[in-house]
């Protein structure tokens, strides 16, 4: 008698966790696998396979803000902006400065602000006539975060306010620490440009 199955081919890792639920894997080194095979799956770009390990992990801890963030995190990436924010709301409230929450739920901000930005190539021309012109390039920003170019809109917010550090009211530098929530804190991109920001306001 069938007791489970999957579709299509799968990641080794994906087929190991499959054959030790069925062997009688379980508990919390269960609900662990889940999650690293949710992370490895977005790593290799497989967003379904990805959906698949966080909602398995949702099911076994509905509480876990691991399991929360990265389901949503895959509604996000798969343009379902609303269904991932259905998803968040369903964290409890202490989870709410969890750093996986905070990061999708700052990556739903940057969706809505790169809804409003131009075509990169006009602005880039416009930044070619005049370098100076930080409207440009705070919407190419935009544009790049739209793109999911996190490491060159933080280099372009980075100009602005190597420029001008209080542009706009901080725009630019409110939008760059939203660009290092949503890359999490731990990431390369957060770590460096934290460095590279600090060198310039304390310069």
């Amino acid at each position: 008698r069938p007791a489970d199955g999957f579709m299509g081919a799968q990641p080794e890792s994906q087929i190991k966790a499959f054959v030790e639920r069925l062997l009688g894997g379980g508990g919390d080194a269960d609900l662990e696998q889940l999650l690293a095979l949710g992370e490895e799956s977005f790593s290799v770009g497989d967003i379904g396979g990805a959906a698949q390990a966080f909602a398995e992990a949702l099911q076994a801890a509905p509480e876990n803000p691991k399991a929360i963030a990265g389901l949503a995190k895959a509604y996000l990436a798969g343009g379902d902006a609303e269904r991932a924010i259905e998803i968040l709301d369903m964290a409890p409230e202490a989870a709410a400065t969890d750093p996986d929450i905070v990061s999708v739920r700052t990556s739903l901000e940057l969706a809505e602000e790169a809804k409003h930005a131009g075509d990169p190539n006009v602005l880039r021309a416009r930044l070619a006539e005049n370098p100076k012109d930080h409207a440009a390039r705070f919407d190419l920003a935009r544009a790049l975060i739209g793109r999911g170019d996190l490491e060159s809109a933080s280099d372009a917010l980075l100009d602005i306010i190597a420029v001008n550090k209080d542009w706009n009211e901080g725009a630019a530098r409110a939008l760059l620490l939203k660009i290092f929530d949503a890359s999490g804190p731990g990431s390369d991109l957060a770590k460096s440009g934290r460095r590279r920001l600090s060198s310039i306001l304390f310069s």
